[in-house]
């Protein structure tokens, strides 16, 4: 039988888990961004692929040039978080699957070897793989504040320059300044959302 989370457990990862917009002076050290890692890298992706290409923004010159690249709102939150991740996805995922997925990897890389394959593969996988990143963060106790708002060809230059890796989207990660978040919002029920078939 499958263990389930405890209600404790489930309003930290979920229910209770909120997006902050400002954040305690609390560094988060080397060993817990690799606890993260080490974490979230379990999380399915398409033939194992695991696209994602993650940078950990924490030097101050690093959050300059990152909070340059960013919307005006965004700024202020990159350069007081502990760390602000960039979360990108790899277009040569595929030279990774004789790694990945052994058994299959010469058959998976010619499926995968048409560029809109590949770039849709990749952008899919590699925004779940930043979801299972907010999720692990969050599991160990950690905060988060995602962002979409940057300049991503300004970012790819900067962070990615001489790859073909293309950013997604940011996040903030460490210690959750209380007063920083906003109202909880209403979500879509069951119904509003979905339906059976």
């Amino acid at each position: 039988m499958t263990a389930v989370l405890s209600d404790d457990s489930l309003d930290l990862i979920f229910r209770s888990a909120r997006t902050f917009n400002g954040w305690l002076d609390r560094p988060v050290d080397d060993a817990t961004v690799r606890d993260v890692y080490d974490l979230m890298k379990w999380g399915p992706t398409s033939a194992n692929s695991s696209p994602a290409r993650f940078v950990w923004v924490r030097s101050t010159d690093g959050k300059a040039k990152l909070a340059g690249l960013a919307a005006d709102l965004n700024k202020p939150k990159i350069l007081a978080a502990p760390i602000t991740v960039i979360v990108g996805h790899d277009l040569n995922f595929a030279g990774e699957l004789p790694k990945l997925m052994p058994h299959a990897a010469e058959m998976m890389q010619k499926y995968f070897a048409p560029p809109d394959v590949a770039g849709a593969t990749a952008m899919r996988n590699g925004t779940l793989q930043g979801a299972y990143l907010i999720v692990a963060a969050r599991a160990l106790g950690l905060d988060c504040g995602p962002m979409s708002g940057f300049d991503n060809v300004g970012v790819d230059k900067a962070f990615f320059a001489g790859t073909r890796i293309k950013s997604n989207f940011i996040c903030s990660i460490g210690h959750g300044d209380p007063a920083s978040v906003f109202p909880r919002n209403p979500r879509l029920s069951f119904e509003e959302a979905g339906r059976w078939a």
